[in-house]
């Protein structure tokens, strides 16, 4: 049979993304992905070392993001991203902008990292106080905290599990439950961090819910590394990614702006879910499930 006349495949876009090794939501990315562009994954080297401040540093070197940008280059990708939130906020800004140059330079590609895309997000939505829901343990939620406050964002409250592995089993409802304990203040955005959290099914329901835009750590990613070749992420009513959205529900936070600098720093309200993510689904042991914020008198919606 002659398939000459089909003449395809049709060309793709290329997006490379640099990954921890232990980065388990491959398709998660791919979700927000439209079907002319391809992604290419490759993970850092393993190392011994669970999630942590000495994990970030190890995954962020610059040695080891060259490497991985020169491999990835051999199918020419148009842009290239680090997908790990701790990763790039751990050396502050200054840090972050440094692992952009040492990829590009390595690449000869434009590149952006998951923490720089966060601020581009955030400066897309006007957003400049924000409450904060991580897996990580409370010195890497401190991190990231110091690292938004260095870019001028007011983190109003917090939550965070405390995990230091597994943490993409951590099911939808853990995320939020943390976001209802977070948003205690008057806050203009929800941020949920970590690459390896998932988040793409309950950035809708967040954001009817709590009445504000939600980004998430792969969110901004894919938002920024599509934004940069000139393409739109896909995902349903999210108000980063739909103009329309920020017009609705999502945009009605109803917080009043303070003054700059008025927001707290270590004194920022926090809720803290101890614990380590069950292996299988299956429950902790002698942990009680995260307790509802006390504002929160509605049953839990279905996620």
């Amino acid at each position: 049979m002659d398939v000459s006349f089909l003449g395809g495949p049709q060309p793709q876009l290329g997006v490379g993304v640099v990954a921890p090794f232990d980065f388990a939501l491959d398709r998660e990315l791919w979700r927000w992905v439209p079907d002319d562009v391809s992604l290419h994954l490759t993970r850092t080297p393993f190392v011994p070392v669970e999630v942590s401040l000495d994990l970030a540093r190890l995954v962020s070197e610059h040695e080891t993001l060259q490497a991985a940008v020169q491999a990835l280059c051999a199918v020419s990708p148009q842009v290239i991203s680090y997908a790990c939130t701790s990763g790039s906020f751990v050396a502050g800004v200054a840090g972050e902008r440094a692992m952009c140059a040492a990829m590009a330079q390595a690449g000869e590609v434009p590149s952006l990292t998951t923490s720089g895309a966060l601020i581009e997000a955030l400066r897309e939505i006007g957003a400049r106080r924000i409450a904060v829901v991580t897996p990580y343990t409370k010195s890497v939620t401190d991190s990231l905290e110091d690292y938004l406050g260095e870019a001028g964002i007011t983190v109003t409250g917090r939550a965070y599990l405390g995990l230091t592995r597994h943490i993409w089993k951590v099911p939808y409802r853990d995320v939020v439950d943390m976001a209802r304990a977070a948003v205690v203040g008057a806050a203009d955005a929800l941020f949920i961090s970590c690459t390896n959290l998932p988040t793409y099914d309950v950035i809708p329901q967040l954001e009817a819910e709590l009445r504000m835009p939600v980004l998430s750590a792969n969110q901004v990613t894919m938002w920024s590394a599509l934004r940069a070749i000139g393409v739109q992420a896909v995902g349903p009513y999210q108000a980063l990614l739909d103009p329309v959205a920020r017009r609705g529900p999502a945009a009605m936070t109803g917080s009043e702006q303070e003054e700059p600098g008025a927001g707290l720093s270590r004194a920022t309200p926090e809720a803290a879910f101890a614990g380590s993510a069950p292996p299988d689904g299956e429950a902790l042991d002698g942990l009680e499930p995260p307790p509802y914020p006390p504002e929160d008198t509605g049953g839990r919606p279905p996620v």
